[in-house]
């Protein structure tokens, strides 16, 4: 059976995140429908991450066997057709070896994560950002954030309902910067803890708001235990932004 490689970008506010659920709409769940339509008969997609509720993604990776072996551009346009007017876009196909897993070969995952530090509502990104209706000093948030750079127990920055089989992972880069009149926080690892970036984003608001000091962020870290992570960022402003193989 021929396999492909999908890039995807979609709006998670509609869904109650990325895997197939029984209790609401998920992509995972629309992508095998949409495929399933172009295939004719049943369609498994497999995804590179498993986004939360409504979480983003710039550039999602995934993957799906076919019956019939079909130029990419028509795989890429059916499944689209198929999609409409659900908020999800095959950005790209390309046929892999079978060897290929979205989520098993993958080696890096780079996530963002959108503030914007202003008083008034928003309109044009509203569900798109998270909105902190104070100034945030970004320098600091930068600054320390950097303690978690390295291989640490990320058991304070881990939701409780994790599945992983150790806390134990390896941030290989994270970044605070102001973009426009934006704030943007960027991290790079090979996986992640269910609501890691989250968690780790709300603490450092708490740096940037003056609510903690910037060595409280280590002694979180430090702490390995849950109650002392700051409160865990909403979903709006996180997009999974690309993956790499």
């Amino acid at each position: 059976m021929p396999r492909y490689k999908l890039t995807l970008e979609y709006d998670g506010g509609p869904f109650m995140g990325w895997q197939r659920q029984d209790h609401g709409p998920s992509v995972q769940g629309s992508l095998e429908r949409a495929a399933t339509k172009l295939n004719g008969s049943s369609v498994e997609v497999h995804g590179a991450g498993r986004t939360d509720s409504g979480v983003h993604a710039l550039g999602q990776v995934a993957h799906l066997d076919l019956d019939k072996d079909l130029p990419t551009d028509t795989v890429r346009d059916a499944i689209n057709q198929h999609l409409r007017p659900e908020p999800i876009a095959v950005l790209s196909c390309e046929a892999v070896d079978e060897s290929f897993h979205a989520r098993h070969s993958a080696t890096k995952r780079h996530y963002i994560y959108r503030m914007i530090d202003r008083r008034p509502p928003l309109t044009l990104d509203k569900g798109k950002i998270w909105r902190v209706t104070q100034k945030l000093d970004v320098d600091v948030m930068h600054a320390a954030a950097q303690c978690l750079v390295g291989t640490h127990d990320f058991s304070t920055f881990r939701d409780i309902q994790c599945q992983a089989k150790s806390p134990v992972k390896t941030l290989e880069k994270i970044a605070v910067r102001r973009v426009a009149d934006e704030v943007e926080l960027t991290c790079s690892a090979i996986s992640f803890l269910h609501r890691q970036v989250r968690s780790i984003t709300g603490s450092l608001v708490e740096i940037g708001r003056g609510k903690w000091a910037p060595e409280d962020m280590k002694a979180a870290l430090e702490a390995r235990d849950r109650a002392a992570c700051g409160p865990v960022a909403p979903a709006d402003g996180l997009y999974l932004e690309r993956v790499d193989y």
